[in-house]
């Protein structure tokens, strides 16, 4: 059940999330999780400031009621669930956008100002990082 990655800043995007709240997949079989791992890895590939963030794709993060999630993570750091995306370019390069901010920062806390607007209102979880909790 669990496959080791290399530790550091990451995003995990579920692959298997649905397209949208009416669909599950587009036209050609595709899960909205599928498009929006890809997108990430496209916009990283094409942006060499957003590599240092590393796109590991799995099957469900049990938020299946806010399709198209993500959960940042970097070690030592709070993370962060986010759901409820388009699985396009503009959220694969906020999503990653803040998750640069998020792995720069000392504790995982990126100050409002500084979060991209393709990340405002899709926040569904803070998590501390193990043997912390959050003040």
């Amino acid at each position: 059940m669990l496959e080791p990655v290399a530790p550091g800043p990451s995003v995990v995007v579920c692959n298997t999330c649905r397209l949208g709240a009416d669909e599950r997949e587009d036209g050609e079989g595709r899960r909205g999780g599928a498009l929006l791992e890809q997108a990430l890895r496209d916009v990283q590939a094409a942006d060499p400031k957003l590599q240092g963030v590393a796109v590991q794709g799995m099957p469900c993060l049990f938020a299946c009621t806010r399709h198209c999630t993500v959960h940042i993570r970097a070690p030592g750091k709070v993370g962060y669930v986010l759901g409820d995306f388009a699985p396009d370019e503009d959220a694969a390069r906020a999503i990653l956008e803040y998750a640069a901010a998020h792995a720069a920062s000392e504790e995982g806390r990126v100050p409002f100002r500084e979060w991209p607007q393709g990340v405002k209102g899709h926040f569904i979880t803070r998590t501390p990082p193990e043997g912390f909790v959050c003040t």
